[in-house]
């Protein structure tokens, strides 16, 4: 789904003996794990039990309680991802091509809007704004910043929410053409996505 090469620096994630607190409760703690170029880490877990909090920490938003993060994948490892929440973050009154433009020229973007468009099946609804969206075209739109600026890790909140079965299946090329050209998905999700995990973690509460 996507004509690049490899990514020239080979990203990788290392999460040493994390803990993470909220409020005052520990959502979980010691947790370990490294997702090597190429790797898919699916993160399930109950509401609450801190799956978002993770990805927060790895993105650099969330203080660990203890424990270390350690993040490669260019000269400035914040540079190197892309963190897609659990909330679309669009604008309502602003349309389609209006977001993929800003966010080209925020994130210096090179793919078209119209080749974005296209392979997130948004051709149609690219001058409508996101208010008259349906919830899928929304979720959708909102995944377009992984292919208008392209980052070597993808942290993903819930990223299969409102999609039906054709967006699910956009998404699952979307990572397996990421991780083809070695990079990293890290996603909270409340059960699988479809693509097999080099590693499976579960927190609870």
């Amino acid at each position: 789904m996507s004509a690049r090469g490899p990514f020239q620096d080979k990203p990788s994630i290392r999460v040493e003996a994390l803990s993470l607190s909220r409020g005052g409760r520990i959502l979980f703690e010691n947790m370990s794990f490294a997702a090597p170029s190429g790797g898919y880490v699916e993160v399930q877990g109950s509401n609450g039990s801190g799956k978002t909090s993770l990805l927060r920490a790895i993105a650099g938003l969330l203080r660990p309680s203890s424990g270390a993060i350690s993040i490669e994948g260019g000269e400035e490892p914040s540079l190197a991802l892309h963190y897609v929440g659990h909330a679309n973050a669009l604008k309502r009154e602003t349309s389609v091509r209006e977001h993929l433009h800003y966010w080209s020229g925020l994130f210096d973007g090179s793919p078209s809007e119209d080749f974005v468009a296209q392979i997130l099946d948004l051709t149609r609804v690219m001058a409508l704004p996101v208010r008259v969206l349906s919830q899928g075209q929304a979720r959708r739109l909102a995944l377009a910043r992984l292919i208008v600026a392209p980052r070597p890790i993808w942290l993903l909140d819930e990223p299969a929410a409102a999609l039906d079965d054709a967006g699910k299946a956009v998404l699952n090329e979307l990572i397996a053409s990421h991780r083809a050209r070695g990079g990293i998905v890290v996603a909270a999700v409340h059960e699988p996505l479809g693509p097999q995990p080099t590693q499976s973690l579960r927190v609870s509460r």
